[in-house]
């Protein structure tokens, strides 16, 4: 009873209810499929134990049935010698192993329905094994994403992770700050710089336009 309450559990679980109840996902479906694995390996071996008793029982009805048989011929032949009591004698036995043989067949048929029953377990056991090894990667891959989903959700909302922030920020300002003073000082250097630039391009322009003046006039 145990191996077929068993088998009836894991065949008739649902296994997304249990994945969703897991603390460990990933440990669970592998119990599962270790769970229906050796459940399948225990049940077959039990339906190979049922197969050898059922060729047991076989082989002793064959046996039974001839014993029946030669109680037959022995009654018979005590008929033929004009022995009544021996011939009933015969009879009696025949009518004994006949009763033993109408119980064997009857433990037969109850092996034949255990049988089938096994048959059909095994298959539903099968299917869910086949399916829960299929599905077995891609719910890997889903909590693998679920994990890092978590690790990047608790980053982004850590408050560390946000002052670290405010201080990157902080020092950006500051430095923007910085430089702003940094302009303004060398501001006024630069204009002064520029009108000498500008004085002394003049002078050479104005030099220019003389030469080509008198260059001019000389023609």
């Amino acid at each position: 009873m145990g191996i077929f309450s068993r088998l009836s559990d894991i065949i008739n679980s649902n296994i997304n209810s249990l994945l969703d109840k897991a603390e460990d996902p990933e440990k669970l479906i592998r119990m599962v499929i270790q769970e229906m694995e050796e459940t399948l390996v225990e049940v077959r071996s039990t339906t190979a134990k049922i197969i050898a008793d059922k060729k047991e029982l076989l082989r002793r009805t064959d046996k039974l049935a001839k014993q029946a048989e030669d109680w037959q011929a022995k009654a018979e032949l005590a008929l033929s010698k004009g022995r009544d009591d021996l011939a009933k004698a015969a009879l009696l036995e025949k009518s004994s192993v006949n009763e033993v043989i109408a119980l064997v067949k009857d433990d037969m048929v109850k092996l034949d329905e255990s049988l089938n029953k096994l048959s059909s377990e095994i298959e539903q056991l099968q299917a869910k094994l086949n399916d829960a090894r299929a599905r077995q990667k891609a719910i890997m891959m889903r909590v693998s994403a679920t994990n890092s989903r978590r690790q990047v959700n608790a980053t982004l909302y850590n408050n560390s992770f946000d002052s670290a922030l405010n201080r990157f920020e902080h020092f950006e300002r500051k430095i923007d700050s910085m430089e702003s003073e940094i302009e303004a000082s060398t501001a006024g250097k630069k204009g002064i710089a520029a009108e000498f630039e500008a004085l002394e391009k003049e002078g050479k322009i104005d030099a220019e336009l003389a030469a080509l003046k008198s260059k001019m006039e000389k023609k």
